[in-house]
C-alpha cells in the first residue's frame, strides 16, 4: 500500500522526541535526555484524593463535553497563579490547553502559512521546531549568550525579515540552554515587537523553578499593546500526565484560539481540570514547588561539580539560575551524534544539539537534564559522559 501522506507529515522517520522517551524509559541507561519531571515527587495520594471529591461532588459534570475554553474553577485558578509572573488579568483572557505543546500547535495553526517567518532562539524548544516545520515555517535564528536572545541580532533579524509572524521565546531558564533573558532585554523585545508589528509567543513552563537570582517580570506583564501571547502549564508543577496548559490572550484572540481548539479536540479533559482545580483547592501549590526547586537545585548542582571534574576544561556549559537543563558546547566536533552514540555505548543518554536547531545548527552541542536521575547516579553518569566526550574529540 502506497500512502499519499500530506505535506505536514515528516519525510523521514528520524524521530529525536520519540528516541529521548525511549531511552528514558529504558532501566540499563542513565538518562540526561528527557525533560521529565521527578516522579517520586509527584502528589500522588493527594491528586487522588481531590479526583474521589471531584466525583463525589461533580461527577457528571466532569465526565460530560464541557467548554473549549476550559472550566472555570481551573480558569480562576490560573488566574491567580498569573499574578506571580506580574500578569494581572481575568477569566475571559485565559483558555486551558491540552498541554502546552498544544498551545504552541494551535498558535501555529492560527498565525502560519507555507513560507512564513518565525523568528526563534538559536537553539530552541526542539518540539516548536517540529510543529512550527508542519505548518510550513520558514526559520530564522538569532543568536544567544548568557543573556538570552541577542537584542541586536533580533532586530536585524525582523529588518531582513519584514513579514515575519512570530517571535518565539523561551525567556525564563530556556530549553535547550537553561539561560535567562535579562530585564533589559526583555523591555526591548517588546520595543521591537511594537516597532516591527510582530506577535511574541511566550512560553514559561520552568520560571516557577528558580533558585538563585531575581525573579524578573513576564513580557506578558509588560505588554500594553497585546503583542504578546503567553503559555503555561502544570506539568512541570504538577504533573505531564494531566496534560494541562493555558494560553493568555486578549479575548478577540481567545476566541480564535477556541475556534482553533474545536476543531483538534472539542475540549481539554473535563475530568483533569476539575481535579487539578480540587487539587489547588485543598493543598498548599507553593509549598509543593518548594520541594521541587530544592530537589532539581541539588541535582543540579551535583551535576554541575561532576562536569566540573570530570569534562575537558576546553568545554564549555550554560549556567542555570533554574529550570530543568543545561546546554554543552564541545569544539571540534563536528557530528554531534557520534557524541550521542559514544555516550549510550556507556549507558548514558543525551539529546544531541541538532534538533534544536530551525535551520543552520551549531555542532558539537547537547542539552543535559538533571531533574529526573537520582542523585546517586549523578556523579557516574558525568563520568561516562566524559569519556565519551573525549573519545570524540580524540
Amino acid at each position: 500500500m502506497k500512502y499519499h501522506f500530506s505535506d505536514r507529515v515528516p519525510k523521514t522517520d528520524v524521530d529525536p522526541v520519540g528516541n529521548i522517551l525511549k531511552v528514558a524509559g529504558d532501566p540499563k541507561v542513565m538518562s540526561f535526555a528527557g525533560g521529565l519531571p521527578a516522579p517520586e515527587l509527584f502528589p500522588v495520594e493527594q491528586v487522588k484524593k481531590a479526583a474521589d471529591k471531584v466525583f463525589d461532588t461533580k461527577g457528571p459534570s466532569a465526565l460530560q463535553y464541557g467548554s473549549s475554553q476550559g472550566v472555570p474553577e481551573l480558569r480562576n485558578v490560573i488566574v491567580d497563579r498569573l499574578k506571580i509572573d506580574g500578569i494581572n488579568t481575568d477569566v475571559d483572557h485565559v483558555m486551558v490547553a491540552t498541554g502546552s505543546q498544544q498551545s504552541i500547535d494551535l498558535t501555529g495553526k492560527m498565525f502560519l502559512d507555507e513560507g512564513s517567518v518565525v523568528i526563534v532562539e538559536n537553539p530552541t524548544y526542539l518540539t516548536a521546531v517540529d510543529v512550527f516545520r508542519s505548518y510550513g515555517a520558514h526559520f530564522v535564528g538569532v543568536d544567544m549568550d548568557e543573556d538570552g536572545m541577542r537584542m541586536d541580532a533580533l532586530e536585524q533579524a525582523l529588518k531582513d525579515n519584514p513579514t515575519a509572524r512570530l517571535i518565539y521565546t523561551i525567556p525564563t531558564f530556556q530549553n535547550p540552554t537553561g539561560r535567562t533573558m535579562t530585564l533589559d532585554r526583555r523591555k526591548k523585545l517588546l520595543e521591537l515587537a511594537v516597532k516591527y508589528d510582530v506577535m511574541v509567543l511566550e512560553d514559561n513552563p520552568y520560571g516557577a523553578i528558580r533558585w538563585e537570582g531575581d525573579n524578573l517580570p513576564s513580557l506578558k506583564s509588560m505588554d500594553t499593546t497585546d503583542h504578546v501571547i503567553y503559555m503555561g502549564t502544570l506539568s512541570k508543577i504538577l504533573s505531564p500526565g494531566l496534560r494541562l496548559g493555558w494560553v493568555v490572550a486578549e479575548p478577540k484572540l481567545i476566541k480564535k484560539y477556541m475556534m482553533m481548539k474545536q476543531s483538534a479536540d472539542l475540549h481539554t479533559d473535563s475530568l483533569a481540570q476539575y481535579i487539578a482545580a480540587e487539587y489547588f483547592a485543598e493543598n498548599d501549590i507553593d509549598e509543593h514547588v518548594q520541594a521541587i526547586t530544592a530537589l532539581y537545585h541539588k541535582r543540579e548542582q551535583i551535576m554541575m561539580a561532576a562536569i566540573d571534574k570530570y569534562f575537558p576544561k576546553n568545554v564549555t556549559h550554560s549556567n542555570p539560575e533554574g529550570g530543568m537543563f543545561l546546554w554543552v558546547m564541545v569544539p571540534g566536533v563536528d557530528d554531534t551524534q557520534k557524541l550521542f552514540d559514544a555516550a549510550l555505548e556507556r549507558n548514558v543518554a543525551i539529546v544531541p544539539g541538532d534538533p534544536f536547531f530551525g535551520n543552520e545548527t551549531i555542532p558539537g552541542t547537547f542539552r543535559m537534564n538533571y531533574s529526573n536521575t537520582p542523585e546517586e547516579k549523578i556523579d557516574d553518569g558525568v563520568k561516562r559522559l566524559a569519556e565519551a566526550i573525549r573519545e570524540v574529540m580524540a
